[in-house]
């Protein structure tokens, strides 16, 4: 018995330590080929998780990767932060190193005060930061001429504030809502930035050519690679972390950088298209 106790301690006391690694210290660089030519830093999720001072860790490692462009996906920061001075480090050290687009996330769209989101917003005027409302912009890369675009739905996909059972009955993005929000898909090779990823097939029968989202942490836990839970606390979500091909459309979701997790490291991907 004691030899059962002092194992179950000691496989806690390893899990413990692990855990405490994983969300302190690991951030992986995964790259991700598609083609050649043009390489895409995609950033998502920060939230308060720091890596190093204004998460130098993440300036450091854009520095050695040299992206073309950097696509950060929205959660940059939690709703309830009221110190910007770190992502504003980051996201100019970003900009001295490539042209950076960034989409608002659920947790932009809902910072507590409108003081906040005015300030918020202010940070990022200052930075040289792209930032994409429903909005469409051109960019020449390396000889290629890309549409990139930048959604920013209703926050009632995420959370109905007004409903006891906030995750109940969620809005969902359709083709029409895709249309309202920035119009038909635009002639040439189109890249959409998309904070929520479940609704992929909706981004690729608009017809975006590669679409990058987040949000969803890789499913916060991770067990022999399977998503266990999404924001909405819904279990085994769909379009959780990885690259997925739909009708010949690629929808990239990244796992993230913030938010207590397990089996699941923070990380960055380096996409070549």
């Amino acid at each position: 018995m004691k030899y059962i106790i002092f194992t179950a301690a000691a496989a806690m006391l390893l899990l413990t330590l692990y855990l405490i690694t994983e969300n302190t210290l690991i951030m992986r660089v995964r790259h991700k080929r598609f083609g050649k030519g043009v390489r895409i830093m995609h950033i998502s999720d920060i939230h308060k998780r720091r890596f190093g001072k204004n998460n130098c860790r993440i300036s450091d490692a854009a520095k050695r990767e040299k992206p073309d462009m950097i696509f950060i996906t929205g959660d940059l920061v939690s709703r309830k932060e009221t110190d910007f001075s770190a992502s504003k480090k980051l996201l100019k050290d970003l900009c001295e190193v490539a042209p950076v687009y960034f989409i608002y996330g659920n947790h932009e769209q809902s910072l507590i005060t409108e003081e906040l989101q005015k300030e918020f917003a202010d940070m990022i005027d200052h930075t040289g930061v792209i930032l994409l409302r429903n909005e469409t912009v051109k960019a020449e890369v390396n000889g290629r001429s890309f549409n990139i675009c930048g959604i920013e739905p209703v926050y009632t996909i995420y959370k109905k504030e007004e409903n006891r059972r906030h995750y109940k009955d969620l809005d969902v993005i359709t083709l029409s809502d895709m249309k309202k929000l920035v119009g038909d898909c635009p002639a040439g090779e189109t890249l959409l930035l998309a904070h929520n990823p479940f609704f992929g097939r909706v981004y690729a029968e608009w017809g975006a050519d590669y679409t990058f989202s987040g949000h969803v942490h890789g499913g916060v836990v991770r067990l022999f690679g399977i998503a266990m839970l999404s924001p909405e606390r819904k279990f085994f979500p769909k379009y959780a972390k990885g690259a997925y091909d739909i009708g010949g459309k690629k929808l990239l979701v990244s796992g993230g950088l913030g938010k207590l997790r397990a089996f699941n490291p923070p990380e960055i991907l380096i996409y070549e298209i």
